[in-house]
């Protein structure tokens, strides 16, 4: 108990602290807000087009494309990635400072008290949250029990090997957008 109030004291400390700048929190938000609109309405538009494994082929081929489009269109000393404890993708696989941040996360989750977005102070500028919380029925197709989809399976399976991603349930923490803000 004494860790996890710990954990919210210095949580809320990172996130309300006054020496972190009105636009380290917009830029947060817009880059996150930007990366999670052009995914979502991308992934959404090939869904209804043509079908789960040709969203799932899309998102194989396109999501670290798209991401890095976004980093392109973003000034000087920033830099957006998805990060995650179960990541489908090794590209996504937290570093130390940042998993230590989604366990973090997670325990404010499990206690009803995570914010919409949390920061942190690095040395050379600020790390900007956003957490990724699986609100609806379509994100658990290719990320909740996937195993009576043998199709969908198999996709996985050849392109995705090592993938964590999968059996989640509604309101899981899925994983967070980070936005890297250097000064």
């Amino acid at each position: 108990m004494y860790k996890l109030t710990l954990i919210s004291l210095l949580l809320s400390s990172a996130l309300f602290a006054n020496d972190i700048p009105q636009n380290v929190i917009d830029a947060g938000d817009k880059v996150s807000s930007a990366l999670l609109k052009q995914l979502s309405s991308k992934l959404k538009n090939e869904l209804q087009e043509n079908g789960l494994i040709a969203a799932v082929r899309f998102c194989h081929e396109n999501a670290y494309t798209l991401t890095e489009e976004i980093n392109l269109h973003q000034l000087k000393g920033l830099n957006v990635r998805r990060i995650s404890l179960k990541q489908r993708n090794p590209a996504n696989a937290p570093k130390s400072d940042e998993e230590e941040t989604l366990k973090q996360m997670q325990a404010l989750l499990e206690q009803n008290k995570l914010p919409p977005f949390l920061v942190k102070k690095t040395p050379t500028g600020h790390k900007y949250y956003k957490p990724l919380v699986i609100k609806k029925a379509v994100c658990l197709k290719c990320h909740g029990d996937i195993s009576k989809n043998k199709e969908l399976s198999s996709f996985m399976q050849e392109h995705y090997p090592q993938d964590k991603a999968i059996n989640y349930k509604m309101n899981d923490l899925r994983g967070a957008i980070l936005v890297d803000i250097q000064n």
